[in-house]
């Protein structure tokens, strides 16, 4: 049997348990109804400042200039039948406020006070309308007035940098904690799975027939495929609930890029991590002394993430998080919420993604002697150095 042959099988058996284990589908099903169940709540809480302003169809042609006066205010129009209908609307709480009238004598029916915005939003319209009013009786064209009076803005220079987009933010934050808990999930496993073979002394009759390092490749890719699998239906969940309930129109996220991101580099990085885990967890024997062997690497898995999450979903071009996303092993944490941020050049993201890709030789011949040289040794912990200076026994 080829080496390519050994690594499928391995990794199909991977796969095969732990798709089919309760923990898998509760984490998957638990992380996918968060992700939706999240997007529901924005959807509800973001649009509970929307004003609704009810015209009858007297003012109905008025809803365009409603909308368009009320700038960033986030103001909906809706057609009613009469101002009897649109009164019921205005006392039930349906509508904040009711325009009747004619476009030139204005009404506004509110239930008690009338909304601040909406206040200078009708001013305006009424000057407005009064103004093309005496613009007609002087034999002039209102709507190449207001057309004019339109394009005539002044030129607006920021001293401060405007303020970041919330679908930008959000989607940082959700690509942030979504790659930490999928890479810390995903790298734990292919740990306690090389304890649990070696405590059990499964992998000396595994190693009997198949090379170390062929298992231990097989091990790496099963677990990392089933974590891709997990997080793309997450982040497909996510995606459609932002866009089944409108929450990026008007946001400047793309979202397939981001959604792309996040995929790509949990590859890299769990390619990255494991692969250093699965060294490591071979030099001891019991599940209890994993954590010990694997802490250091969890500690460098958790600093990035605090550091993407915290400074880098409002401040994505902070110098720290610029030099964060690029690093090997942090750049996984922190280059997707880059991305999400927006912005990042795709020179920036090209050396992020070659850099660590090129350590990946490293790890693998490193892991691979870990591994081959500690995991038929039980008993006590195998020093690293030990470990690093051996020559492997198995003839494999």
């Amino acid at each position: 049997m080829n080496a390519s042959t050994v690594v499928r099988l391995v990794s199909g058996r991977e796969i095969r348990a732990k798709v089919t284990s309760k923990s898998f589908l509760l984490a998957t099903g638990g992380l996918l109804a968060i992700v939706v169940l999240g997007g529901l709540l924005i959807k509800v809480v973001g649009t509970s400042d929307t004003l609704k302003v009810g015209v009858v169809p007297e003012t109905a042609s008025l809803s365009s200039s409603v909308e368009t006066l009320a700038g960033k205010t986030d103001i909906d129009t809706k057609k009613v039948a009469d101002r009897k209908a649109g009164e019921k609307l205005v006392k039930s709480g349906d509508l904040d406020a009711l325009l009747v009238g004619t476009p030139t004598k204005l009404t506004v029916v509110v239930e008690n006070d009338l909304d601040a915005t909406l206040e200078s939003v009708f001013t305006a319209l009424s000057q407005q309308q009064a103004l093309a009013g005496e613009i007609s009786s002087l034999g002039g064209d209102p709507d190449k007035v207001a057309g004019s009076l339109a394009s005539a803005v002044p030129t607006v220079k920021e001293l401060d940098p405007k303020e970041q987009d919330g679908g930008q933010v959000v989607a940082a934050y959700v690509v942030g904690i979504l790659i930490f808990l999928g890479l810390i999930t995903a790298g734990q496993l292919v740990a306690q799975g090389v304890v649990e073979e070696k405590s059990s002394r499964v992998v000396e009759l595994l190693l009997a027939t198949i090379k170390p390092w062929q298992l231990m490749a097989g091990k790496v890719l099963g677990i990392g495929a089933v974590g891709v699998l997990q997080l793309v239906v997450v982040v497909a969940g996510g995606v459609g609930s932002a866009t089944a309930f409108g929450l990026l129109d008007t946001s400047e996220l793309n979202l397939g890029a981001t959604a792309l991101a996040a995929i790509g580099w949990f590859v890299i990085g769990f390619a990255s991590y494991a692969l250093v885990l699965a060294g490591l967890a071979a030099l001891v024997s019991r599940q209890e002394d994993v954590s010990s062997v694997i802490s250091p690497v969890i500690t460098l898995m958790v600093v990035p993430y605090v550091i993407g999450v915290s400074v880098g979903t409002w401040d994505p071009e902070n110098p720290l998080v610029v030099w964060f996303s690029r690093i090997p092993f942090t750049s996984p944490m922190v280059m997707p919420i880059r991305i999400a941020g927006g912005g990042v050049a795709a020179w920036d993201v090209a050396l992020s993604v070659g850099l660590s890709l090129a350590v990946l030789p490293i790890l693998v011949w490193l892991a691979g002697r870990l591994y081959s040289n500690a995991v038929l040794r039980t008993g006590d912990r195998v020093s690293l150095v030990a470990a690093l200076r051996s020559e492997p026994k198995s003839k494999n």
